[in-house]
């Protein structure tokens, strides 16, 4: 078995395929959260097929479709072989869909990969329910793996799969995989390097063993071909987009010269402390509404950092979040991370109050999660660490977060986000947190759940008014001081008709008519 494991993984997926004796079917599939969002895994597989390219279709779906909606569009075409990509946000849904499709079609080979599915797989219910598993990167495999079905259907093949890590300067590129309907209406995601050098243990990228740039002659002209069928948005999945200075450089200053003639939208996740003169010169150079990083702070507590392997130089990470906001016109959005280990509710608060005062533009909370194959586990016994089994795993209470808080905490990022990190109340935002940010936001976080019981579907009115109440009874706002700053946010918010949390008569509204790109971004510049 190890010298066939060995042999299989020197398969060549471009061996012309003259042994076919009839045109197979092979479905490329996944469930996206969104349908903005275009899956770059999927698209990798494709532009690896080989000669088996022209009988591969790529199909995406969104998590809400119904399941069986699903498996009748997949079998229609009654395919030999379907691979999907599975991941956190739609294990459930994927995992109901095999169900169905093995009981409709059972002589259809079911292949799944992606990051939900390559750590502790063995008794998992998707791993009894499919025919073969490819676990970590199979961007070469899966073509592999169907010309072995495909070449000798009664050849034993392992089911699960593990293959070498791909040269990733042989991979064929995935951008001609968007269509024009993609470049149009959807995310178009990029990425210059694979993998990240650092080892911060709530991340999957800690099982990496370093950060691998693709050629960037070949990258920067696929930029190139993208821009010119029309693409104006690029996200950038890099880990550590800065790691590389004289690389970044390259594809900031690819883009500067493109700004010349379009209005251009650029992400990208940044390392917090690495901000050279060099990348500083050219990052200045980009007008507001064009470039957004995603700065991973995590943790600002230095025994935190060290206890989850993070390292992170504190003064240099301060310094470069206040030059991005003092001296660009970068949407910086910054990540904290609620429930790490060794981290109380007041070091947290600590360390929002700080980030604060840095002045991001948006700040992330997000709530620990236990992500498969991570090293986070190894605090589990220490620090008592409960985590959900349902997806995505977020962490229920720790020694020294009890259940309730860690509640409160979840309440307090959702409200966050509909009020602070839309950019809707730029105005109000400022009385809401006054000298003590993190508490007085709790404080109004705790009383719009006991008024609500929701934090999901509230409209837009609705809050407006919530906050009103909120202001003037909970953090003892004057009604005046509050309907200013209110009706000022109310005016930009494109609500039509009277600001019904006001007293005055009715004001009539002109209709919000934000720039294309970045809606949250606009917000946030008027």
């Amino acid at each position: 078995m190890e010298k066939y494991l060995k042999d299989f993984q020197n398969l060549s997926p471009t061996k012309p395929n003259t042994w076919l004796s009839h045109m197979s079917r092979i479905i490329l599939a996944t469930l996206n959260a969104r349908y903005i969002h275009a899956s770059l895994g999927l698209r990798y597989l494709m532009a690896n097929m080989g000669d088996l390219k022209n009988q591969t279709e790529l199909k995406e779906f969104n998590c809400d479709a119904r399941p069986i909606d699903i498996a009748e569009t997949l079998l229609s075409g009654k395919p030999d072989i379907i691979g999907f990509g599975v991941y956190i946000w739609n294990v459930e849904q994927t995992t109901a869909l095999i169900k169905l499709i093995k009981t409709i079609s059972p002589e259809t080979t079911i292949v799944i990969g992606g990051p939900e599915v390559s750590y502790e797989y063995e008794d998992s219910e998707l791993l009894s329910l499919v025919d073969y598993l490819i676990i970590h990167q199979a961007d070469q495999a899966f073509a592999t793996l169907c010309q072995s079905i495909l070449e000798q259907p009664s050849l034993p093949l392992p089911k699960v799969i593990h293959p070498k890590q791909p040269d990733i300067l042989n991979l064929a590129l995935p951008y001609p995989y968007y269509t024009d309907e993609d470049i149009a209406n959807r995310v178009i995601y990029v990425e210059a390097s694979r993998g990240c050098p650092f080892k911060c243990e709530f991340c999957l990228s800690a099982l990496d063993k370093t950060a691998m740039p693709f050629n960037l002659d070949d990258f920067l002209q696929a930029m190139e071909t993208l821009y010119q069928r029309g693409a104006r948005h690029f996200k950038f999945v890099d880990r550590t987009f800065n790691l590389n200075i004289k690389n970044s450089s390259r594809i900031l200053m690819f883009f500067i010269e493109k700004l010349q003639q379009d209005h251009l939208f650029l992400h990208f996740e940044m390392i917090p402390d690495h901000l050279p003169d060099a990348l500083k010169t050219l990052i200045k150079q980009f007008p507001a509404g064009t470039l957004q990083f995603e700065i991973g702070i995590q943790s600002l507590n230095p025994f935190v950092q060290q206890l989850i392997s993070r390292k992170q130089h504190p003064e240099k990470t301060q310094d470069n979040l206040l030059w991005l906001h003092q001296q660009t016109s970068a949407h910086v959005h910054a990540d904290l991370i609620a429930g790490l280990p060794g981290e109380n509710l007041s070091s947290f608060a600590k360390g929002f109050n700080t980030l604060i005062d840095l002045q991001p533009d948006e700040i992330q909370v997000g709530i620990l999660k236990r992500l498969k194959g991570t090293p986070i586990i190894r605090h589990t016994i220490d620090y008592d660490m409960r985590f959900s089994p349902i997806p995505p795993y977020n962490l229920l209470s720790n020694s020294e977060i009890s259940f309730d808080e860690m509640q409160r905490i979840q309440h307090f990022a959702r409200y966050w986000d509909l009020i602070a990190n839309s950019g809707r109340f730029t105005h109000t935002l400022p009385f809401i947190l006054a000298d003590s940010a993190f508490e007085n936001f709790m404080t109004l976080s705790n009383w719009l759940f006991e008024e609500t019981a929701q934090t999901h579907r509230i409209s837009l009115e609705r809050l407006f008014r919530l906050i009103f109440v909120g202001l003037t009874t909970e953090l003892s706002i004057s009604p005046g001081q509050a309907e200013m700053a209110l009706l000022n946010d109310f005016q930009k918010s494109g609500i039509k008709g009277r600001a019904k949390f006001m007293s005055q008569p009715s004001i009539e509204v002109k209709p919000h008519n934000p720039r294309q790109l970045g809606a949250r971004q606009q917000q946030h510049l008027q």
